[in-house]
């Protein structure tokens, strides 16, 4: 199965998933999604940062809540490697004894919850990462080719999602979402990266004005990035997001 193929599936099965709630697309949408098309029992999303607190930001089960609540206070666990190395971390049974080594709390209290394989998903666009995706079984599993795929595009989407692309209100993704899923991604990493020179901070906080500068708009994400890179846009380093003048 092709990429686009893949995302558009996906897109459809996340968009059943908000219609069932009335509401817009969010993540707790692709959580739920994602667990009931891989052979999982739950699946839980946090918010993550190298510069701020990071906090659950879904789950699908008591189990999952569980598990993000482990790995953000105890600072270990797949989901915290997946975060720091940006890569992702299948552990198809937690009692393997290296992984015990590895993570001597976390696996330990994992398997105390009920969990006997985690899945971590890093979200990911070029160089920023908002969070992980987490996916749990009751049982020592291993996810095939294909399972892994759609994993990654549940992934994919909940990247888009929390990173505000807008997703529509009829459940569609946006006109285009797909095929220009890869020049959406480096033109706002491309505008976070002149950000960092322009306000002297890192790519996460660049990311974090840029966000903030569009939610205060009203704006799209994408438009604002494509103003930075081509200029037509500035945030000044002592400015509030409502307060970034345009250039002329």
């Amino acid at each position: 199965m092709g990429p686009e193929s893949r995302s558009a599936r996906i897109h459809l099965l996340v968009a059943e998933q908000a219609a069932r709630r009335r509401a817009r697309i969010a993540v707790v949408d692709v959580c739920t999604a994602a667990v009931a098309a891989l052979p999982v029992g739950g699946a839980g999303l946090s918010a993550m940062s190298r510069t701020a607190p990071s906090h659950p930001l879904c789950s699908t089960d008591d189990i999952s809540e569980r598990l993000e609540e482990l790995q953000l206070t105890m600072g270990e666990g797949p989901c915290v490697d997946a975060f720091l190395h940006g890569s992702a971390v299948l552990t198809p049974d937690l009692l393997r004894r290296d992984l015990q080594d590895r993570w001597m709390v976390f696996a330990e209290a994992a398997l105390e919850a009920g969990a006997r394989a985690v899945f971590a998903l890093p979200l990911q666009m070029g160089a920023i990462s908002p969070g992980v995706l987490d996916l749990y079984a009751r049982v020592p599993i291993r996810l095939d080719g294909e399972e892994l795929a759609d994993a990654l595009a549940f992934a994919d989407l909940a990247t888009l999602v929390l990173l505000d692309t807008r997703i529509s209100e009829t459940g569609g993704p946006r006109r285009g979402l797909v095929e220009d899923l890869g020049a959406y991604r480096a033109e706002i990493d491309q505008a976070s990266g002149m950000l960092t020179v322009q306000l002297g901070v890192g790519i996460e906080d660049a990311f974090v004005r840029l966000r903030a500068h569009a939610y205060a708009q009203g704006r799209r994400l994408a438009d604002v990035a494509a103003d930075v890179v081509a200029h037509r846009l500035r945030l000044p380093p002592d400015a509030e997001p409502d307060q970034a003048g345009e250039d002329t």
